[in-house]
């Protein structure tokens, strides 16, 4: 009867410690050191805190930094990225700062921003103040790439 239970525990062990060893990936929100990071595709140093975009590998986690999202979507064409449509992609809320979710996000186009494509992200359609164009992701992923720079 003990050679039994030693042999339930010690398969129990065992799958757990195999369980253990798989590599989660984060895909949170990681920490941005102001003024400090900087852009991964213009090498300019991250400082606003209301347009700032996150990239992470779906991978490996590792994380790549935007000034300004027209950066980031230019930076996949550049490098050309497999794992894009894969990519967890955080953006600041243009009014809160908050990190939201890029591709969900619902964008204006008449802002001032670091390198000058205009897109304001927003986590609530309704905070888009009336009578401003308002566009998706994919929408301004497009723009981005024909206005190219």
């Amino acid at each position: 009867m003990y050679l039994n239970i030693f042999k339930i525990v010690s398969s129990i062990l065992l799958i757990l410690s195999f369980s253990a060893c798989e590599k989660k990936v984060s895909t949170e929100v990681k920490e941005i050191h102001w003024d400090r990071d900087m852009c991964s595709r213009c090498v300019m140093v991250v400082s606003d805190r209301n347009q700032t975009v996150q990239v992470i590998n779906p991978e490996n986690g590792k994380l790549h930094v935007f000034d300004d999202l027209g950066c980031a979507v230019l930076w996949f064409k550049d490098q050309n990225i497999k794992w894009k449509d894969e990519a967890i992609i955080w953006i600041n809320d243009i009014k809160t700062a908050k990190w939201i979710n890029a591709r969900t996000a619902f964008y204006d186009t008449m802002n001032v921003t670091p390198m000058a494509y205009g897109f304001g992200a927003h986590e609530i359609k309704e905070e888009i103040q009336e009578g401003l164009e308002i566009i998706n992701f994919y929408e301004v992923e497009k723009r981005v790439l024909e206005i190219g720079k």
